[in-house]
């Protein structure tokens, strides 16, 4: 039996109109921690004999193209008054705009209200089914309703129509299951097993199959993405998931598990994929701009885009930004909006973590709680998600902007204009007390204020900005208005994982902050949604840190993978007699440095990258290079072309010695993969620690609030994962060899050893006199 929400169905079937800048669905017009309270506080308002939340269902059999399914439609209704022969179902809306001026109740809200009418229409015996829209406004309690009146038998003919409707989507998905899980059954792996790769594949089917979490420690070579696409595929063929969906924070990862999937499916097994690409890579226009007055695409973009989807569906299996742009042509529709609508249905979304984990832009259609436990989370090169995550989790309020706004909508928005003064008062209070860097007990009065700035800016972004064509502060408006509605959404769930702390960008201009300190909470929200989550990452070490950042818990499996590598094949060299710690930065320092690359390179004709700490040391170092080779130099903001042009010079030419001079944690840090003789060795100059700054140091201090190592978790592991990153671009396949190169006395240190992955067990010590002897005796075996 099918079962559908009736949010999702109505949300689904009913949609229609255009897309506009700020419209984000009708679940963006609620805030929702907020809202539920205040239904709570109007349901005890209510006469006596009202019931509160009353769960409702139908179950509607319906036969589509000759195929008979059962729907079963399921909702809570937020009340229920019974009469002798009528009802009154009551569905309350929390908004952040002015409800007073509401003159009719949104269409897809009466929608749902009717179909809770319909609902118990059908299962009670009852003549009429009145149904009230009551809205709220969040800051003042206002409130505004309408009260609309049907037959029992109108509205239960309407609510049939409406599943008739979504019925052909059922079946339509129940016969591509059918034949998906059957392809499935006889799927095989596609390769013969290395080293270690059988029993990587059954700990994810098993952790799978115990609706556990796994976090892996997955060195280069094992196979990591076919090892955990697979058996997440085998699980979905046998119905114990609705969806794989594979996370990454790299451009050239996603394209591997596209690969992957297209790989599996060339034997024959039918999977739908699709990868969903960032809307500013898939707009039409050479600006995004999601206006209907602007984008031909955008005018009447709900109308037409079911019957796009649909085409799709039945016409393509892996389903790639190519594909997508060409049935958003075809059918005049945004293709990113619709490829967030084609990933409802498919079997494997890949997509960036944010999808998944960002309140801001996550597919909301998927994460909706009738969906918790349906999906298989693939955490790919999962060391990255600890700061994106502390960055998605964060906000601020930036004062120059808000003067900005304020001014310019000064003459048509008195109301407006007055909230925006208050909450810039409210700002400069808070920059009075911060000379560089502050940090603040609470917000005071300053949430007060952003909430009733949010309702007037809902009400000016609905009903004025649409008649001001030639606005001309609209970029402005818009970043502001985004802003202030995620600065409610994190103050609204906040909690002693934060710290409100305040500084300036530019030199001037004052900015407050939500800064989220540890994300592991808040990700542990999302996580809960997917039935496993597997994590894996080349370097996840320490994983005891990884797991604690990223919300495992002690349920959660940890495994360190076996590398198929042979190690006699990677020569590590950890230099004792040079230091990059700011106290030994110097000139004498630098030249010893120097020496070293300049021997590391010359040891062998080929290609070589030195990973720098910053732009400045690359600078200082290469002063005193005199090095008899090509070299060629990652550069601050480089475009794509550039970046290819880089990655292009290293060729399996082994008659030349190309150097290539980049910086940590950069682009070229990790990601790459440069096969064979196209990169033979890696020197890395540092230890990678962050640089030391009030933002660090926070880190520091709340770590050590908390009964951790401050610096080991906020310098330590970050910089260790930087260095261990760009150490693994040297050796991507069982027949490559190469050398690393670790220039700071530090990795010598017990602190250091201790985080050194298996596979580095062979790490040599030496001194500059002691070089050229080490890598000739490696090199002599090649």
């Amino acid at each position: 039996m099918e079962q559908v929400s009736v949010r999702q169905l109505v949300e689904f079937v009913l949609r229609s109109g255009d897309i506009t800048e700020y419209s984000g669905g009708v679940r963006d017009a609620e805030v929702m921690h907020k809202g539920s309270r205040i239904h709570k506080i109007i349901q005890s308002r209510r006469a006596t004999g009202y019931q509160s939340e009353v769960a409702l269902s139908a179950i509607c059999d319906v036969v589509y193209d000759g195929y008979p399914v059962s729907i079963k439609v399921e909702g809570r209704a937020d009340g229920i008054i019974e009469g002798e022969a009528c009802v009154t179902i009551d569905e309350i809306k929390s908004m952040l705009r002015d409800v007073t001026k509401m003159e009719e109740p949104e269409f897809l809200h009466l929608a749902q209200a009717k179909c809770y009418a319909a609902m118990y229409a059908k299962s009670h015996d009852v003549d009429t089914c009145s149904v009230q829209m009551t809205y709220c406004q969040i800051d003042t309690m206002a409130m505004n309703e309408f009260v609309s009146e049907y037959t029992s038998e109108e509205i239960i003919i309407w609510f049939d129509e409406l599943v008739n409707e979504y019925a052909k989507w059922v079946v339509w998905q129940k016969r591509w299951l059918e034949s998906r899980n059957s392809s499935i059954k006889n799927m095989s792996f596609p390769y013969e097993y290395r080293k270690g790769q059988y029993d990587l594949v059954k700990n994810v089917y098993y952790t799978i199959l115990r609706k556990k979490n796994i976090f892996i420690q997955a060195p280069t070579g094992v196979g990591k993405t076919i090892s955990t696409v697979f058996p997440a595929l085998s699980a979905l063929g046998e119905g114990l998931s609705d969806k794989v969906i594979y996370l990454t924070a790299k451009t050239i990862t996603r394209t591997v598990a596209e690969d992957t999937v297209k790989l599996i499916g060339n034997n024959d097994v039918k999977v739908k994929c699709i990868t969903i690409t960032a809307k500013d890579k898939t707009c039409i226009l050479p600006e995004t701009e999601c206006n209907p007055g602007k984008c031909e695409r955008a005018k009447g973009h709900f109308d037409r885009v079911n019957d796009a989807v649909y085409d799709m569906l039945t016409n393509e299996q892996n389903i790639s930004r190519q594909i997508i742009e060409e049935y958003a042509k075809k059918h005049m529709v945004c293709p990113y909006e619709m490829s967030l609508d084609v990933a409802n249905w498919c079997d494997v979304v890949i997509c960036d973590y944010n999808y998944a984990f960002d309140p801001n832009v996550s597919l909301k259609r998927l994460f909706a709680e009738e969906n918790a436990g349906k999906y298989i989370f693939l955490i790919d090169e999962a060391h990255n998600l600890n700061e994106r995550a502390r960055n998605m989790y964060s906000v601020s309020i930036n004062a120059e902007l808000v003067r900005n706004v304020r001014r310019s909508v000064k003459n048509i928005d008195a109301g407006l204009y007055k909230s925006l003064e208050a909450v810039g008062r409210s700002l400069l209070a808070f920059k009075r007390e911060c000379d560089e860097f502050a940090v603040f007990e609470s917000l005071g009065g300053l949430l007060l204020h952003i909430m009733r700035a949010a309702s007037d800016y809902d009400d000016f972004i609905r009903e004025t900005l649409p008649k001001r064509p030639d606005f001309g502060n609209k970029e402005n408006l818009l970043q502001l208005y985004f802003d202030i509605r995620y600065f409610l959404t994190i103050a609204d769930t906040m909690d002693e994982k934060y710290r409100i702390c305040g500084n300036y960008e530019n030199g001037a201009e004052f900015v407050l902050n939500l800064k989220c300190m540890d994300p592991s909470a808040m990700l542990s929200r999302y996580i809960e949604k997917a039935r496993s989550s597997v994590f894996f990452s080349a370097t996840f070490l320490p994983i005891k840190y990884y797991m604690q950042q990223l919300g495992g818990s002690e349920e959660d499996y940890a495994v360190y993978a076996e590398s198929s590598f042979d190690p006699d094949r990677q020569c590590i060299l950890a230099a004792t007699d040079v230091s990059t710690k700011y106290t030994r930065r110097n000139e004498t320092e630098y030249k010893k440095i120097a020496a070293y690359i300049k021997s590391f390179v010359e040891a062998k004709q080929g290609n070589y990258i030195v990973f720098f700490t910053s732009y400045k040391m690359m600078r200082d170092i290469y002063e005193h290079m005199d090095v008899d080779c090509e070299c060629i130099f990652q550069h601050e903001n480089m475009t794509e072309e550039d970046k290819e042009e880089f990655l292009g010079s290293f060729t399996a030419d082994s008659n030349v010695t190309r150097l290539g001079l980049c910086v940590l944690g950069g682009v070229f840090g990790e990601g790459i993969d440069l096969q064979s003789d196209r990169l033979i060795g890696v020197a890395i100059v540092g230890t990678g620690l962050p640089m030391v700054g009030d933002e660090r140091e926070l880190f520091r201090y709340y770590y050590e609030e908390n009964g951790r190592n401050g610096f080991e978790y906020a310098y330590l592991y970050p910089g260790i994962n930087k260095v261990f990153q760009a150490a693994g671009r040297v050796i991507r396949t069982v027949s490559d060899r190469g050398c690393i190169l670790l220039l700071d006395e530090r990795f010598a240190s017990a602190q250091y050893r201790a985080l050194f992955p298996r596979e580095w067990k062979n790490v040599k010590y030496i001194k500059y006199q002691e070089l050229d002897k080490s890598l000739s005796e490696f090199w002599d075996k090649y």
